[in-house]
């Protein structure tokens, strides 16, 4: 059974043989309203996970999977992090190189097989 608070996905209707109870639906259902969460059971995540990995990706939604009723996981969007890429790291160092690398080799710098 799901319970969801936006329009990403459509809950089936209840059957007979559903594990939780209507007080347990009543407080997943209040809990998602509270914080945007769609709860599901561990066989129909299993089933539907590709549809509830979209949701979370596009509605910013959190999947709580439960077992038995109570909460196992969480499957919420992963935290975006922006790194500058033009701010050089701070653990490297500026190179000094004690020459001039465009200017010209000498004689005595060749190898003599070289020369």
């Amino acid at each position: 059974m799901i319970s969801w608070t936006s329009s990403a996905l459509t809950a089936p209707s209840g059957g007979a043989g559903s594990p939780r109870t209507s007080e347990s639906l009543r407080q997943g259902r209040c809990l998602a309203n509270l914080a945007n969460m769609i709860s599901v059971n561990m066989h129909e995540a299993k089933s539907r996970l590709s549809e509830l990995v979209k949701a979370v990706e596009k509605g910013n939604e959190t999947v709580i999977i439960c077992r038995n009723g109570k909460p196992v996981a969480e499957l919420k969007p992963a935290a975006r992090t922006t790194v500058d890429r033009l701010t050089p790291d701070p653990v490297l160092k500026p190179v000094r190189i004690g020459y001039d690398p465009a200017e010209p080799a000498t004689d005595d710098e060749w190898p003599p097989e070289l020369r």
